[in-house]
């Protein structure tokens, strides 16, 4: 995966120092850059500044991440930090990068947030492994925080739960783990060393500061690129150099994301705004979908992907979500029977009902919003 453009516009943060350097930023580089790892002092007044800043975390959830650390810290135990890097589906990729170029900005946010939910630990994944040695060649992970590898992977159990239950947060054997994506973490960096005000500078009032953005599909460059939130996705594809062929529709927030049809693509990318228009840009993944695939054929693709992979925990997960799978291979192949589409109304309903876990939500979201941009049978567009 790769960033875009040679010169950082004025409101690239996260990823400024590999536009300039054209290079991963080693510790030398990251403090002669950002200046010292900021001080415990900070960690301990970090919970207000964020609050104050307004950041929500980068993972797809989108919850308020000073709520999350206070759930933490009421818990009353001594709790874990995950930094999760995995970007879980095929099309993510901003994570990974992120820690590729820019560790040691995700090493000291996590360092920050574990001082101020007074945790003892930070797991994290083989790609933070070679800059964690070089902190404790240099004397900067201290005693009173271990830094230990996990093997974390797109599969984890563990950051998946974490995640959907960031406001309770997921606890094993007795130690609640606090899990934050790689990009929630360098932001954390950030605010701490130039503080709310200056996070609140770009983006809206709704949703402050930058995000990374994973463009993909029938763009000229694919990758990633950062840009304030509430970008349209329109300016985002042109932030990749635009369609490299004709665009019949653009998926946002990934494989549990939606559908957007090209006249949406100028709507600022609030989240109040693309929720009337029934989409999310979750975890950052913008696809452009060529006018030449068919769009029911790769809805069916995914919806068999994330059917592969249901966590097998309640009903609607276990069979509901492979059943609305193989409706859509039927459509995409033409063999659908005429119930089809009651047949589908009624599985989604139970994919979202009261008796389905939070992870079958975004399935059913995706294959609404498949619906509604691609046809249903007889309909245009499949």
């Amino acid at each position: 995966m790769t960033t875009m453009t040679p010169t950082a516009p004025p409101t690239v943060r996260l990823l400024a120092a590999y536009h300039e350097s054209g290079r991963a930023a080693g510790l030398r580089d990251h403090l002669e850059r950002h200046g010292p790892v900021p001080p415990p002092a900070a960690g301990q007044h970090l919970i207000e500044d964020l609050e104050e800043a307004g950041l929500t975390g980068r993972d797809g959830a989108g919850l308020p991440v000073a709520r999350t650390l206070r759930a933490v810290v009421s818990s009353g135990r001594t709790p874990v930090v995950v930094v999760d890097s995995a970007d879980r589906e095929p099309a993510g990729g901003k994570d990974r990068l992120l820690l590729a170029i820019a560790p040691h900005l995700v090493l000291d946010g996590a360092v920050l947030t574990a001082i101020a939910v007074g945790a003892d630990e930070i797991v994290h994944g083989e790609e933070a492994a070679a800059a964690v040695a070089e902190r404790h060649r240099a004397g900067l992970t201290g005693t009173l925080i271990r830094m230990t590898h996990a093997g974390l992977d797109r599969e984890d159990p563990v950051a998946v739960d974490g995640r959907a239950y960031a406001e309770r947060p997921y606890v094993v054997g007795g130690r609640p783990k606090l899990v934050l994506d790689a990009e929630t973490c360098a932001h954390i960096a950030l605010i701490a060393r130039h503080g709310p005000a200056w996070f609140r500078a770009c983006g809206t009032e709704e949703a402050p500061g930058t995000a990374l953005f994973t463009v993909s599909g029938a763009v000229v460059r694919p990758g990633v690129v950062e840009a304030p939130t509430g970008t349209s996705v329109g300016a985002l594809l042109r932030m990749a150099g635009g369609p490299s062929e004709p665009v019949q529709a653009i998926l946002t927030g990934g494989y549990s994301g939606t559908w957007l049809p090209p006249a949406l693509l100028e709507v600022p990318a609030t989240p109040s705004l693309l929720a009337r228009a029934g989409a999310t840009l979750g975890a950052g993944i913008v696809i452009a979908l060529p006018a030449r695939v068919s769009g029911l054929a790769e809805s069916a693709r995914v919806l068999g992907w994330l059917a592969d992979r249901n966590t097998g925990r309640c009903g609607p997960c276990l069979t509901g979500l492979p059943a609305v799978a193989a409706d859509f291979a039927a459509l995409a192949a033409g063999t659908a029977d005429e119930a089809v589409r009651g047949r589908l109304d009624a599985r989604l309903s139970m994919l979202t009902g009261p008796d389905a876990c939070r992870h079958s939500v975004g399935p059913a979201r995706f294959a609404i919003s498949a619906l509604r941009v691609f046809g249903s049978p007889g309909g245009a567009g499949h």
